[in-house]
C-alpha cells in the first residue's frame, strides 16, 4: 500500500492553494481531482479579490503562488467598475458601488476557472513534485477508513492508499464530509443557486461599449423586477473577451416559488440595458437551395460554414489588439488595414454569393449552474472531524453581505491555513482532533473573513452608505427611507450596527434579506427615479435542450445519483429547479435522466448524491 503524508481531495482554487502551501513549507502531499483535466469541474462567477483588513491579515492568492502573480496569471480584467442598478421593467436607477468593491482591496480581477484553475495546477504540480507528490486526476475518492492508527482512502480507480491527514475541498455538496459524519448536508435556507451564460463578444468592443481601458473591467449587478420575485438578483462581468451573466438566488426563495434556473438567467438576459451589454454582429446563413444537387447541397453548406467561421475567428481576432500583433508577425498579414479588408471581403462574398445576413444578436458559448454556501448561516464551526481539515465551500465558508460576493479568496485563506495546521502537525507526529483539529479550528477563527461571518462591518456598511448617498430617501417608502435617514448619521450608524451585532444575524438576516429588499424596494426607486433604457433587438435566447447539446460530457452509464423518495414535494420541484431538466415525472414518481447533469447538486439533499467517477460526466470548457 502506498503512503503519502497528505491527501488534498478536490481540485478547486482551494484545493490547488492547499497543495501549492504544503509544498511551499516543503511537505508531500497529492491532490486528487475527480475531473479529467483540473479545471474542468470548476465554475465561478466571478471575482478573485486580494484583501487588505484594517485588523488581522488573509493569505492572499499572491502569498501563495509569488508575487508575480498578476503579472503571470491568466486573469481576465481587473474591475474598476463596480454598478448596481435597480430595475423595473425598462426604467434602472444606477448605483455606482465601486468604492464599496474596493473597500479593503488590493485587487479584485474577473476570472474564468478552467484556465485560471489550470494555471493553478501547474504552478502546484511543479512545487509539489519536488516533495514527492503531484496532481492526479480522474480520480473519484469513494471512502474513507480508520484504522486503529491508519487512514485508508479508497477510490474508484486506484489502489487504495495511507495519509496521514486529509484537507478536504471537495465543494459545497462534499461527499468526504457526508461520507465521515463531519456535518449534515446543507439546508435550503443556508445555500445560493447561481446559474450563468458565457457570451462571447469581441475585445475592444466590450472596452468601447463598458467604457473601461484595454486592461480593467466592469461588474454590474441588478435587482427588482429583474429577480422574478425572488430573493437574489444578477450580474454581468466582463472577462477579457467574453462576458459572464447570471443570476444568484436563496435556495429558499426558489423552493418557496420554483422557476427553471435558465427562465431564471434569460430574465437576465432580456433586460434591456443586459441585452446592449450583449449584443454583437452575428452572421446567418440563409437555407441552401433544396433543388440543387444533394452533392452541391453538401458543398454549399461546408462552404458557407467554413466563411461563416473564418469571418468570426478574424474579426474577434481583429478587435483584440494583441491577436492583432500575431495575425501581423505571423506573416499571413501585412497590417491591420489588410486583416479588416479580409473581414470585410468575406462579408461581402457570404451576402452576395450565399445571402447570408449579418443581424444584431448575441453569442452564448456555455450555460452553467452550482449552489453557493452562505458562510453567515452554514459556516462549520468546526471545520474539521479525526484527521480531516475542511475548506472554502466544504466548510460552508462564503461571504455574501448586500453586494459584497467573496468565496474564492476566503478558501484560499482557509487552504493555506490547513495547509499550516498540517505541516505542524507532520513536525510532531500529532494528527490528533486537540492537535490538528482544534488548532486548524482556531486558525479559521481568527480570520477576518470569519468575523465577517458572523457580524456587521460597520465601515463597510459606511462605505456602502455613502455610496448610495444619491438614492431619493422620500421615495424609498416610510420605513426603509427611516433607516437610510438613520443611518446617513455616523453616531447612530455606530449604534444601530452595533445593535445589529448583539441581535446577531439569525435574528436581523430575515429583515434585511427579503422580497422587499430586493424586488419590491429597487422596484419602487427605479419607478420613481430612473431613467428608461431602450433596447434595438430581441436577443435569440437558446433552449435549454440547445445549451445542453453544446456542453462537453464523457459520459457514465452508471448514475451518480439516486432518487430516494420519488414521490416527496422536495423532488416534485426539481423537476422545475434542476438547471437542466434531468428530472421529469411518470404516474405521480419523480424520475432521474442522468446524462445532462452538470453536477450543481441542487437535488443533492433528497437524494444520495456523489460526484461521477474519475473522468465522467461534465467538463466545463469556462467555467
Amino acid at each position: 500500500m502506498e503512503h503519502f503524508d497528505v491527501a488534498i481531495i478536490g481540485g478547486g482554487s482551494a484545493g490547488l492553494a492547499a497543495l501549492k502551501q504544503l509544498s511551499n513549507l516543503e511537505k508531500q502531499a497529492v491532490l486528487i481531482e475527480a475531473g479529467k483535466t483540473v479545471g474542468s469541474k470548476n465554475v465561478s462567477g466571478g471575482i478573485l479579490y486580494s484583501k487588505k483588513p484594517k485588523n488581522g491579515k488573509v493569505n492572499n492568492v499572491e502569498d501563495v503562488y509569488g508575487q508575480e502573480f498578476v503579472a503571470n496569471a491568466p486573469l481576465e480584467r481587473l474591475i474598476t467598475k463596480y454598478i448596481l442598478h435597480a430595475t423595473s421593467k425598462d426604467k434602472i436607477f444606477s448605483i455606482d458601488l465601486t468604492s464599496a468593491h474596493k473597500y479593503q482591496a488590493n485587487f479584485g480581477y474577473s476570472v474564468l476557472l478552467n484556465k485560471l484553475n489550470s494555471w493553478f495546477a501547474k504552478e502546484a504540480t511543479a512545487s509539489a513534485e519536488k516533495q514527492g507528490g503531484g496532481i492526479i486526476p480522474g480520480v473519484h475518492v469513494k471512502s474513507i477508513i480508520w484504522q486503529n492508527d491508519r487512514t485508508i482512502v479508497e477510490t474508484n480507480e486506484l489502489d487504495e492508499f495511507e495519509v496521514k491527514a486529509i484537507i478536504a475541498a471537495d465543494g459545497v455538496n462534499s461527499e468526504i464530509a457526508e461520507m465521515t459524519g463531519a456535518r449534515n448536508k446543507f439546508t435550503t435556507e443556508e445555500l445560493y443557486q447561481g446559474v450563468k451564460v458565457v457570451v462571447k463578444l469581441p475585445e475592444e468592443i466590450m472596452e468601447q461599449r463598458f467604457g473601461i481601458g484595454p486592461n480593467e473591467g466592469a461588474a454590474h449587478l441588478f435587482a427588482g423586477d429583474i429577480t422574478l420575485n425572488h430573493i437574489g438578483g444578477g450580474f454581468v462581468y466582463t472577462n477579457r473577451d467574453t462576458l459572464s451573466a447570471g443570476a444568484v438566488y436563496h435556495y429558499d426563495s426558489l423552493i418557496q416559488k420554483p422557476d427553471e434556473p435558465y427562465v431564471l438567467v434569460n430574465a437576465i438576459l432580456n433586460n434591456p440595458m443586459v441585452r446592449e451589454f450583449i449584443k454583437d454582429e452575428v452572421a446567418v446563413k440563409e437555407d441552401i437551395d433544396k433543388g440543387l444537387p444533394k452533392e452541391e447541397q453538401l458543398r454549399t453548406r461546408f462552404a458557407v460554414s467554413k466563411l461563416v467561421k473564418t469571418w468570426d475567428d478574424l474579426r474577434h481576432s481583429y478587435y483584440s489588439p494583441a491577436s492583432r500583433a500575431k495575425l501581423i508577425e505571423s506573416g499571413k498579414y501585412k497590417s491591420e488595414t489588410e486583416i479588416k479588408a479580409r473581414i470585410d471581403s468575406i462579408h461581402q462574398e457570404l451576402s452576395d454569393k450565399y445571402k447570408a445576413k449579418f443581424l444584431t444578436d448575441y453569442v452564448e458559448l456555455e450555460y452553467s449552474a452550482k449552489l453557493v454556501p452562505d458562510g453567515k448561516r452554514c459556516r462549520m464551526k468546526k471545520p474539521y472531524n479525526k484527521n480531516i481539515l475542511f475548506v472554502g465551500d466544504a466548510a460552508g465558508r462564503g461571504i455574501f453581505v448586500g453586494p459584497r460576493i467573496e468565496g474564492l479568496n476566503v478558501g484560499i485563506d482557509d487552504a493555506v491555513r490547513a495547509a499550516n495546521a498540517v505541516a505542524r502537525s507532520i513536525d510532531r507526529n500529532n494528527f490528533t482532533h486537540s492537535y490538528l483539529g482544534e488548532y486548524y479550528t482556531r486558525l479559521v477563527e481568527d480570520s477576518p473573513y470569519t468575523r465577517d461571518m458572523k457580524e456587521i462591518d460597520k465601515d463597510y456598511l459606511k462605505t456602502f452608505l455613502d455610496a448610495t448617498k444619491d438614492v431619493p430617501k422620500d421615495i424609498v417608502g416610510s420605513r426603509y427611507g427611516m433607516i437610510f435617514r438613520l443611518m446617513t448619521s455616523g453616531t447612530l450608524r455606530g449604534l444601530a450596527v452595533g445593535f445589529a451585532n448583539i441581535l446577531g444575524y439569525d435574528r436581523l438576516l430575515p429583515i434585511v434579506e427579503s422580497v422587499e429588499t430586493y424586488v419590491q424596494v429597487p422596484v419602487e426607486i427605479a419607478e420613481k427615479a430612473g431613467t428608461v433604457v431602450s433596447s434595438t433587438y430581441t436577443p435569440t435566447i437558446p433552449t435549454i435542450a440547445q445549451r445542453i447539446a453544446k456542453l462537453k460530457y464523457d459520459d457514465d452509464n452508471l448514475s451518480h445519483i439516486k432518487v430516494l423518495h420519488p414521490k416527496n414535494e422536495f423532488m416534485k420541484k426539481m423537476v422545475i429547479l434542476c438547471p437542466t431538466k434531468c428530472y421529469s415525472i411518470e404516474n405521480d414518481d419523480v424520475i432521474l435522466q442522468h446524462e445532462g447533469c452538470i453536477e450543481c447538486g441542487t437535488c443533492a439533499k433528497e437524494t444520495e448524491w456523489r460526484h461521477p467517477r474519475g473522468e465522467k460526466g461534465i467538463n466545463f470548457q469556462y467555467g
